[in-house]
């Protein structure tokens, strides 16, 4: 079985590697950790061996696939004897009105104590429930999960702010909620199948947006570990799969009915053309909430009927719209298994419906006054909370074509504190600001015309359309035929007149049904067959710094260093692999290391990047130190330590996560490795 440490890099059982001729073994003074002394001795490239590593498959009972998100999460699963049923978790107790899905609301709450007390719709109608002084006791956290795109410097120790202002460990947040779905999807697959599931039958899928850098990956396996879902040992048991190749995978499966085409050229769902979208959309989600009761859905093994039209070749691309970010993903179709190649490496940006609720909290900072609302939410927090649900609703009956106003129910104690604090009343602010869209009615609402609402929807519209305008310039992308929507803020009808007003005319936009469960249903489909994606792009360049031999001319004065009468060049970038290079699944980079003295017992490397593929040395701009590589020598050594060792490593980019595997050559051990963004 594969071992693997705590950075989940996976150990292939060594292969009889031919033996390269042996270099003396030169102790390299590049300026890393303790130096170590590195020098490349075979910067031989990329062996392909696809199926090296594919043959170790573990015969989990069930896939299930944690979709963790910015605003709301859930799971589904399949049973790996009948993968073509993907079942949705159960209805969550309390949901909100207007607002149907099958996933729960990504809020958690702690006690005071810090301890682990609700997740979703309990946590929050638990903490609305508490009186506001005992309230501020309570650590009440939501929307976290952006926090690990927008910290740069992302540790094990990162903070997150609850609603009362204290800070909680963001690791042990993530680590909760996990452990939240696994006790709710064990308990569900247990009372199921009528006698105890044990974790060990579960291959476990997280999702993360596919812009994600590295270390908010190894973060969230981390927080898995931390929550039990898999362990360092047993790394295998989790996937970590990115949310718009998930959407890609279950969209070629989808049948004609099960999908709304924006453009009128022609009947789909039976309905014509001449329909609006709106109407079309609420037929069809009438069609879904009929058949709501059954959580389970068929995945037809046939290839979808759209997929029927498209031809090797064909390019398609996946707008994952949520509620943090939005995430770009451009596949190519591989006949005849239907394989899929990325085209273009994943590009977006934090451009998810939250800005939106931004937005809404700007307006209000108009109206009364950004003194009163930061205090307001320290003070209140659970009827800020409040606010933000009634908003929520709102916002989802935000339409192109709507007229009439949308109210916006102020919750007693906003207009109560309001009062003490400014010594006039709600109404009076809002007659004295000078927002002219948003009124106050008798029944105590705001109440905001369709034009102040669509306001709120401008910028992070217009930032997600320009993102595409941007995406279309580039020939790879120029001849897609499809553009899929989905992700939560895919149902929001405002996006999806813009997008196709944008793009009609370059290519058929389409948006599954249940547009919000498409990324939770491909993850289910990733588990099931992880191999499904053969090519991606890397994000960036990545490499290290190593020594080569001085060349007259060729290299900068101020790198020389002379060594034992040996001239070397320092800070050379030794390239692993370049950014929007194609990268195929099971592909290596090897390269091999000496430990700088035959005693040396770790030899630790640094990982640089950087967005720039014209890289020549660590020291360029733009070049970041992202990582180490960590290679453990204790414990290969037998008798005889032999006088200069060789150190292979074998390095994967071409799957959703970087991966390091390496072999002491002298005795074809294996050696462990880990290779790390998060602690170094």
């Amino acid at each position: 079985a594969p071992t693997a440490n705590s950075n989940s890099v996976k150990i292939a059982s060594p292969p009889r590697w031919a033996k390269t001729a042996p270099t003396s073994a030169y102790s390299s003074p590049a300026r890393s950790l303790g130096d170590t002394g590195i020098t490349p001795l075979s910067p031989s490239h990329i062996v392909n061996d696809t199926d090296s590593n594919v043959s170790e498959q573990q015969s989990f009972l069930v896939v299930v696939a944690i979709d963790f998100g910015t605003t709301s999460s859930g799971y589904a699963y399949s049973f790996t004897k009948e993968p073509e049923c993907i079942h949705v978790m159960r209805r969550w107790e309390g949901g909100d009105p207007g607002v149907s899905n099958q996933k729960t609301p990504t809020t958690i709450l702690l006690t005071p104590e810090r301890k682990f007390h609700s997740f979703g719709y309990a946590a929050r109608d638990f903490y609305h429930d508490l009186d506001p002084n005992e309230a501020k006791q309570w650590l009440y956290l939501e929307k976290f999960k952006m926090k690990l795109h927008t910290t740069g410097d992302l540790t094990m120790d990162t903070d997150l702010t609850a609603a009362n202002g204290k800070k909680v460990k963001a690791l042990e947040i993530f680590a909760y909620a996990l452990q939240y779905f696994k006790e709710q999807a064990l308990k569900e697959l247990s009372d199921q199948a009528g006698s105890e599931f044990e974790n060990s039958d579960v291959r476990w899928v997280i999702t993360v947006p596919a812009i994600w850098k590295q270390p908010a990956k190894q973060f969230m396996r981390q927080a898995a570990y931390q929550a039990g879902l898999a362990s360092p040992e047993n790394s295998e048991q989790l996937i970590i799969a990115l949310e718009p190749e998930a959407a890609s995978i279950y969209c070629r499966k989808l049948r004609l009915h099960q999908m709304i085409e924006l453009s009128s050229k022609a009947a789909v769902n039976g309905y014509s053309g001449s329909d609006t979208v709106g109407a079309g959309f609420t037929q069809a989600k009438e069609h879904i909430r009929r058949n709501r009761q059954s959580r389970t859905f068929l995945v037809e093994n046939v290839i979808g009927e759209i997929w029927s039209e498209l031809e090797e070749g064909d390019k398609y691309l996946v707008v994952d719209s949520g509620g943090g970010t939005v995430d770009l993903t451009v596949h190519q179709i591989r006949l005849p298994e239907g394989h899929l190649k990325e085209l273009y490496k994943a590009t977006g940006g934090p451009y998810g419906s939250l800005g939106v609720d931004y937005e809404f909290e700007k307006l209000l900072c108009k109206i009364f006054g950004e003194d009163f609302i930061e205090q307001f939410k320290i003070k209140r927090p659970a009827a800020w909370v409040d606010l933000m649900i009634a908003f929520e609703s709102r916002k989802r009956a935000a339409a192109p074509d709507r007229t009439n106003p949308l109210n916006i129910t102020l919750p007693f104690s906003f207009i109560d504190y309001y009062k003490k604090f400014r010594g006039h009343s709600v109404e009076h602010a809002l007659r004295k600001s000078n927002v002219d869209f948003v009124k106050w009615s008798s029944q105590g609402m705001l109440r905001m015309s369709p034009d102040a609402m669509n306001a709120l929807f401008k910028p992070t519209i217009d930032s997600i359309i320009e993102h595409l305008r941007d995406l279309f310039q580039k020939p790879e992308v120029s001849t897609v035929k499809f553009l899929f929507l989905v992700g939560g803020f895919a149902e929001a009808p405002l996006l999806q007149q813009a997008v196709q007003a944008a793009f009609g005319d370059k290519c058929r936009i389409i948006i599954p049904q249940d547009v919000g469960l498409t990324i939770l249903k491909g993850a289910v489909l990733f588990g099931l067959d992880p191999a499904v994606i053969k090519v991606r792009r890397s994000p960036l360049t990545y490499g290290v710094g190593v020594l080569n031999r001085y060349v007259e001319g060729k290299h900068p004065p101020e790198k020389l260093l002379v060594k034992d009468g040996t001239r070397w060049c320092t800070d050379v970038f030794d390239k692993f692999i370049s950014a929007d290079q194609s990268v195929a699944l099971g592909e290596l980079v090897k390269r091999s290391y000496t430990p700088a003295k035959p005693s040396q017992l770790v030899i630790v490397i640094n990982i640089y990047s950087s967005e720039h593929d014209d890289v020549s040395f660590i020291t360029d701009p733009g070049v970041k130190k992202c990582g180490t590589l960590r290679l453990d020598l204790t414990g290969t050594s037998g008798t005889a330590v032999p006088a200069r060792r060789e150190i292979q490593t074998l390095m994967q980019f071409g799957d959703t996560e970087i991966k390091a595997t390496a072999i002491d050559i002298a005795t074809s051990k294996s050696v462990k490795v880990g290779i790390d963004f998060l602690n170094y």
